[in-house]
């Protein structure tokens, strides 16, 4: 009986110790990109955008980061996609028809539950603006599901990162997406559960999400998105700590910029640069990764 009681309280301990490594683990920093590649919404350029397929076909190309947008829906589960409504321009009906116009604001993510969500079609109807998109029809996906499926289609290669958006705004709390504290907390419930923390980047221009972040899981890599014309030390001061990454309009970029920022250590990661004259000159101003459309442009 002793024996028993013996080998049963080592099991336990073993247990333990195991799910302290697992813990411990996910707080671990690890080596981010030399040069970020980041495929935005997937390979939005290429594919229907922020679906499981479009993750897919940026891996295939070989980027180092998966850059996605997130927002919650009615009931509390984390799902990847761009805007708070399901946009006409190139969102269907679960039984195929077309949004009206009129219809831009009718379905909003957040007032609906995910089973529902799911049912809408993307990926039917080609985005106009990028006329090489190929047509696939798809959905959005759960994050946990991109992730899940992520990790198995790139098994046997190294391991990617995921720079994930929190789409909201203070005018938009209640509305379209809950406060910053719940989006933070629903998001990171998903990343740690998944055990993918120490490979992700969470980016926003709510620099309240980051602001939590910062407070409540100091582990985490947070990327501040830009697209204004203050210095590098106002929008550090209006976010109030130094982020792992500042991430602005690639237009905005200009080598004082990169250079104050390398100066604090905080790389220069700019979005959405879509041409390869484009690309050139940005890497020519010393930047630390670049988001694109085409994903194909970065690693050719």
């Amino acid at each position: 009986m002793k024996k028993v009681i013996c080998v049963a309280t080592v099991a336990l301990l073993s247990l333990s110790a195991c799910k302290t490594v697992q813990k411990s683990n996910t707080m671990t920093k690890v080596e981010f990109p030399a040069f970020s590649t980041e495929g935005h919404r997937g390979a939005r350029g290429l594919m229907p955008e922020n679906t499981i397929i479009g993750m897919r076909h940026a891996i295939d190309l070989g980027i180092t980061t998966l850059e996605m947008d997130t927002h919650i829906t009615k009931d509390g589960k984390v799902v990847v996609t761009h805007d708070d409504y399901l946009s006409p321009s190139f969102m269907l009906t679960p039984d195929g028809k077309e949004i009206p116009k009129s219809d831009a604001k009718k379905y909003a993510v957040y007032q609906m539950d995910y089973s529902l969500l799911k049912q809408f079609d993307l990926g039917t109807k080609i985005n106009a603006g990028f006329p090489e998109q190929k047509k696939v029809k798809s959905y959005i996906p759960l994050l946990s599901d991109l992730i899940d499926d992520a990790q198995a289609y790139s098994k046997g290669k190294k391991q990617m990162f995921y720079n994930i958006e929190t789409k909201c705004s203070a005018k938009g709390d209640g509305i379209v997406h809950p406060g910053p504290e719940e989006f933070v907390k629903l998001l990171m419930d998903v990343i740690e559960k998944k055990g993918i923390t120490p490979y992700v980047v969470i980016q926003s221009f709510d620099k309240r999400t980051l602001q939590v972040l910062n407070k409540k899981y100091p582990h985490v890599r947070t990327s501040f998105l830009i697209n204004n014309k203050k210095t590098v030390e106002e929008n550090l001061a209006d976010l109030g700590f130094n982020p792992f990454i500042l991430s602005p309009l690639y237009k905005l970029v200009n080598e004082e910029m990169v250079k104050k920022c390398h100066e604090k250590k905080i790389k220069v990661i700019p979005w959405t640069v879509n041409t390869k004259e484009e690309i050139v000159a940005m890497k020519q101003l010393n930047v630390d990764g670049i988001i694109s459309d085409y994903p194909n442009l970065l690693v050719n």
